[in-house]
Protein backbone atom coordinates (compact mmCIF):
# COMPACT_ATOMS: atom_id res chain seq x y z
CA UNK A 1 0.00 0.00 0.00
CA UNK A 2 2.78 2.68 0.91
CA UNK A 3 4.42 1.78 -2.45
CA UNK A 4 0.95 2.60 -4.71
CA UNK A 5 0.39 5.59 -2.51
CA UNK A 6 4.03 6.77 -3.03
CA UNK A 7 3.46 6.23 -7.03
CA UNK A 8 0.70 8.70 -6.84
CA UNK A 9 0.76 12.26 -7.13
CA UNK A 10 -1.89 13.64 -4.82
CA UNK A 11 -1.90 17.12 -5.95
CA UNK A 12 -3.10 16.53 -9.44
CA UNK A 13 -6.84 16.30 -9.96
CA UNK A 14 -8.24 12.84 -10.90
CA UNK A 15 -11.14 14.38 -12.59
CA UNK A 16 -9.17 16.27 -15.00
CA UNK A 17 -5.52 13.89 -15.12
CA UNK A 18 -5.88 10.80 -13.88
CA UNK A 19 -3.04 8.87 -15.35
CA UNK A 20 -0.61 12.13 -13.30
CA UNK A 21 -2.84 11.49 -10.54
CA UNK A 22 -2.29 7.89 -10.33
CA UNK A 23 1.21 7.26 -11.65
CA UNK A 24 2.79 11.00 -11.48
CA UNK A 25 4.87 9.61 -8.55
CA UNK A 26 6.16 6.92 -10.34
CA UNK A 27 6.93 9.28 -13.11
CA UNK A 28 8.70 12.22 -11.22
CA UNK A 29 11.45 9.49 -9.82
CA UNK A 30 12.26 6.94 -12.55
CA UNK A 31 13.04 7.73 -16.19
CA UNK A 32 13.52 4.45 -19.00
CA UNK A 33 17.43 3.25 -18.71
CA UNK A 34 18.67 3.67 -22.36
CA UNK A 35 19.10 -0.09 -22.63
CA UNK A 36 15.76 -0.54 -22.15
CA UNK A 37 12.24 -0.25 -23.94
CA UNK A 38 10.44 0.29 -21.00
CA UNK A 39 10.57 0.24 -16.66
CA UNK A 40 8.09 -1.05 -14.74
CA UNK A 41 8.12 -2.45 -10.75
CA UNK A 42 8.24 -6.08 -12.76
CA UNK A 43 11.40 -4.74 -14.36
CA UNK A 44 13.02 -3.18 -11.02
CA UNK A 45 12.20 -5.92 -9.26
CA UNK A 46 14.11 -8.66 -12.02
CA UNK A 47 16.96 -5.84 -11.79
CA UNK A 48 16.93 -6.80 -8.18
CA UNK A 49 16.36 -10.50 -8.10
CA UNK A 50 19.67 -11.05 -10.77
CA UNK A 51 22.35 -9.05 -8.13
CA UNK A 52 20.82 -11.69 -5.43
CA UNK A 53 20.70 -14.34 -7.56
CA UNK A 54 24.50 -13.12 -8.76
CA UNK A 55 25.45 -13.22 -5.20
CA UNK A 56 24.36 -16.83 -4.13
CA UNK A 57 25.51 -18.37 -7.29
CA UNK A 58 29.35 -16.99 -6.67
CA UNK A 59 29.26 -18.50 -2.91
CA UNK A 60 31.45 -21.41 -1.85
CA UNK A 61 29.15 -24.75 -2.70
CA UNK A 62 30.52 -26.55 0.07
CA UNK A 63 27.55 -28.14 1.84
CA UNK A 64 24.73 -26.99 -0.92
CA UNK A 65 22.43 -29.74 -2.07
CA UNK A 66 22.25 -30.94 -5.81
CA UNK A 67 20.11 -28.76 -7.28
CA UNK A 68 22.31 -25.40 -5.95
CA UNK A 69 25.47 -27.39 -7.00
CA UNK A 70 23.97 -27.49 -10.50
CA UNK A 71 22.88 -24.08 -10.55
CA UNK A 72 26.43 -23.05 -9.78
CA UNK A 73 28.11 -25.17 -12.42
CA UNK A 74 25.67 -23.72 -14.74
CA UNK A 75 26.78 -20.41 -13.93
CA UNK A 76 30.21 -21.08 -13.87
CA UNK A 77 30.21 -22.63 -16.83
CA UNK A 78 28.61 -19.25 -19.07
CA UNK A 79 31.60 -16.90 -16.64
CA UNK A 80 33.87 -19.06 -18.39
CA UNK A 81 34.55 -17.15 -21.62
CA UNK A 82 37.90 -18.19 -22.28
CA UNK A 83 36.66 -21.56 -22.46
CA UNK A 84 33.99 -20.74 -24.42
CA UNK A 85 36.13 -18.98 -26.53
CA UNK A 86 38.56 -21.94 -26.60
CA UNK A 87 36.09 -23.99 -27.86
CA UNK A 88 34.16 -22.03 -30.34
CA UNK A 89 32.13 -23.97 -32.62
CA UNK A 90 32.34 -27.36 -31.02
CA UNK A 91 29.41 -27.31 -28.88
CA UNK A 92 27.48 -26.08 -31.50
CA UNK A 93 28.39 -28.67 -33.77
CA UNK A 94 28.04 -31.55 -31.68
CA UNK A 95 24.41 -30.09 -30.60
CA UNK A 96 23.73 -30.56 -34.78
CA UNK A 97 24.87 -33.97 -34.81
CA UNK A 98 22.62 -35.29 -32.28
CA UNK A 99 20.22 -33.90 -34.28
CA UNK A 100 21.04 -35.34 -37.52
CA UNK A 101 22.82 -32.78 -38.93
CA UNK A 102 21.69 -29.61 -41.14
CA UNK A 103 21.31 -30.09 -44.62
CA UNK A 104 22.29 -26.84 -45.61
CA UNK A 105 25.49 -27.41 -43.58
CA UNK A 106 26.68 -30.74 -45.18
CA UNK A 107 27.97 -31.58 -48.91
CA UNK A 108 26.38 -34.75 -49.25
CA UNK A 109 23.32 -34.96 -46.84
CA UNK A 110 20.75 -36.64 -48.71
CA UNK A 111 22.86 -39.28 -49.11
CA UNK A 112 24.43 -40.06 -45.66
CA UNK A 113 21.99 -38.55 -43.37
CA UNK A 114 18.52 -38.90 -45.10
CA UNK A 115 18.11 -42.65 -45.01
CA UNK A 116 18.12 -42.92 -41.53
CA UNK A 117 16.73 -39.44 -40.31
CA UNK A 118 13.88 -39.50 -38.62
CA UNK A 119 11.56 -36.64 -37.72
CA UNK A 120 9.88 -37.88 -35.20
CA UNK A 121 12.60 -38.67 -33.19
CA UNK A 122 14.52 -35.89 -33.78
CA UNK A 123 11.19 -33.57 -32.40
CA UNK A 124 11.51 -35.61 -29.57
CA UNK A 125 15.14 -34.91 -29.53
CA UNK A 126 15.11 -31.21 -29.96
CA UNK A 127 12.25 -31.37 -26.67
CA UNK A 128 13.50 -33.45 -24.24
CA UNK A 129 17.56 -32.39 -24.70
CA UNK A 130 17.40 -29.06 -25.87
CA UNK A 131 13.79 -28.11 -24.34
CA UNK A 132 13.40 -27.03 -28.09
CA UNK A 133 9.63 -27.02 -29.20
CA UNK A 134 9.42 -27.39 -33.53
CA UNK A 135 6.62 -27.86 -35.43
CA UNK A 136 4.85 -29.02 -32.40
CA UNK A 137 4.70 -27.95 -28.61
CA UNK A 138 4.05 -30.97 -26.40
CA UNK A 139 3.98 -30.72 -22.22
CA UNK A 140 2.28 -32.19 -19.45
CA UNK A 141 -0.33 -29.87 -17.36
CA UNK A 142 -3.21 -30.02 -15.37
CA UNK A 143 -6.54 -31.41 -16.77
CA UNK A 144 -9.04 -28.68 -17.55
CA UNK A 145 -11.59 -30.83 -16.91
CA UNK A 146 -10.00 -32.18 -13.94
CA UNK A 147 -7.56 -30.50 -11.65
CA UNK A 148 -6.93 -33.79 -9.10
CA UNK A 149 -4.72 -35.42 -13.07
CA UNK A 150 -1.94 -34.12 -15.40
CA UNK A 151 -2.79 -34.67 -19.86
CA UNK A 152 -0.74 -34.61 -22.40
CA UNK A 153 -1.39 -31.03 -24.10
CA UNK A 154 -0.59 -30.72 -28.04
CA UNK A 155 -0.11 -27.20 -29.22
CA UNK A 156 1.55 -24.93 -31.26
CA UNK A 157 5.17 -23.81 -31.14
CA UNK A 158 6.39 -20.32 -30.89
CA UNK A 159 7.54 -19.00 -34.34
CA UNK A 160 11.37 -18.23 -35.07
CA UNK A 161 10.38 -14.29 -35.29
CA UNK A 162 8.24 -12.83 -32.29
CA UNK A 163 4.80 -13.18 -34.14
CA UNK A 164 3.47 -13.35 -37.80
CA UNK A 165 3.12 -10.10 -38.30
CA UNK A 166 6.93 -10.45 -38.76
CA UNK A 167 6.02 -13.06 -42.20
CA UNK A 168 3.76 -10.33 -43.72
CA UNK A 169 3.59 -6.81 -43.06
CA UNK A 170 5.80 -4.54 -44.45
CA UNK A 171 7.97 -1.39 -42.72
CA UNK A 172 10.36 -2.28 -39.80
CA UNK A 173 8.57 -5.77 -40.27
CA UNK A 174 10.27 -6.44 -43.49
CA UNK A 175 13.17 -4.98 -42.32
CA UNK A 176 13.58 -7.21 -39.50
CA UNK A 177 12.63 -10.29 -42.00
CA UNK A 178 15.09 -9.11 -44.17
CA UNK A 179 17.72 -9.06 -41.56
CA UNK A 180 16.59 -12.78 -40.06
CA UNK A 181 17.13 -14.12 -43.13
CA UNK A 182 20.13 -12.76 -43.48
CA UNK A 183 21.51 -13.88 -40.45
CA UNK A 184 20.34 -17.36 -41.19
CA UNK A 185 22.44 -17.07 -44.08
CA UNK A 186 25.34 -16.12 -42.60
CA UNK A 187 25.24 -18.38 -39.96
CA UNK A 188 24.94 -21.62 -42.61
CA UNK A 189 27.82 -19.76 -44.03
CA UNK A 190 30.27 -20.07 -40.74
CA UNK A 191 29.00 -23.75 -39.84
CA UNK A 192 29.94 -24.63 -43.28
CA UNK A 193 33.43 -23.00 -42.83
CA UNK A 194 34.30 -24.50 -39.83
CA UNK A 195 32.94 -27.98 -40.78
CA UNK A 196 35.50 -27.48 -43.52
CA UNK A 197 32.41 -27.74 -46.53
CA UNK A 198 33.21 -26.16 -49.57
CA UNK A 199 31.94 -22.63 -50.45
CA UNK A 200 28.44 -22.63 -52.33
CA UNK A 201 26.83 -19.21 -51.27
CA UNK A 202 24.28 -19.53 -53.87
CA UNK A 203 23.47 -22.86 -52.36
CA UNK A 204 23.26 -21.24 -49.39
CA UNK A 205 21.42 -18.64 -50.15
CA UNK A 206 18.66 -21.26 -51.98
CA UNK A 207 18.48 -23.08 -48.81
CA UNK A 208 17.61 -20.38 -46.39
CA UNK A 209 15.06 -18.64 -48.79
CA UNK A 210 13.69 -22.39 -48.74
CA UNK A 211 13.39 -22.01 -44.86
CA UNK A 212 12.43 -18.83 -44.88
CA UNK A 213 9.01 -19.44 -47.22
CA UNK A 214 8.83 -22.65 -45.25
CA UNK A 215 8.44 -20.44 -41.50
CA UNK A 216 6.13 -17.88 -43.78
CA UNK A 217 3.89 -20.94 -44.40
CA UNK A 218 3.46 -22.08 -40.52
CA UNK A 219 3.00 -18.02 -39.64
CA UNK A 220 0.09 -18.24 -42.46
Amino acid sequence: AARIIQNMDPRADPCKDFYQYACGGWLSRHVIPETSSRYSIFDILRDELEIILKGVLETSDQGDREAFQKAKILYKSCMNESLIEQRDSLPLLEALRMVGDWPVASADWSKTKEPSWSMEEILSIMNSRFNKRVLIDMFVWNDDQDSSRHIIYIDQPSLGMPSRDYYFNGGNYQRVREAYLQFMITIAKMIREDKNVSKDDSFVQEEMGKVMEFETEIAN
